[in-house]
């Protein structure tokens, strides 16, 4: 395992890890994070103008309305729509673990209320909460898929 270089932006992502582990049960997603947080402090040191180097936005869970005010700021992550019930089960097992594990870097979870949202579940032909919709900045769909309950497994699916 790579050690974290002594730098404020090593510091901040052992930092974040220690936080972001502290209320996780699941070693392997543990462990992933790690691997995430090394690669990427890893690419941020890096002096190279590839696209790796670029740092990537923290991941966020926002309510619709959130997303709205802060849609060009988020505008460089992958968004995705989570039709969302609060009578689900796995709905609210998918946020028990978002809120807990919290969101992974550069994605965008925006949650939909799936008892009030009849334009968009027409729009992205909806028919069961726990639904997920990756769109693009200007709204359209890239990929809809159901059953994901952790953030790192929404953005394993998404394009």
């Amino acid at each position: 395992m790579s050690k974290h270089p002594n730098t404020p932006l090593g510091i901040l992502v052992a930092a974040a890890l220690s936080l972001a582990a502290c209320g996780s049960s699941n070693e392997a997603m543990k462990d992933d994070m790690k691997a995430s947080a090394s690669t990427a402090a890893g690419s941020a040191a890096s002096t190279s103008p590839s696209a790796g180097s670029e740092t990537m936005l923290p991941g966020a869970y926002l309510t619709k309305a959130e997303y709205e005010s802060q849609m060009t700021s988020r505008a460089s992550t992958k968004v995705v729509y989570f039709f969302h019930a609060s009578w689900c089960p796995d709905c609210k097992a998918t946020e028990d673990s978002l809120n807990a594990d919290g969101v992974p870097a550069g994605l965008t979870v925006v949650k939909v209320d799936y008892d009030t949202a009849t334009d968009l579940k027409e729009k992205y032909g909806i028919t069961q909460q726990h639904t997920f919709v990756q769109v693009d900045a200007s709204g359209g769909q890239l990929a809809k898929w159901s059953g994901t309950h952790s953030g790192a497994d929404i953005k394993a699916k998404t394009v």
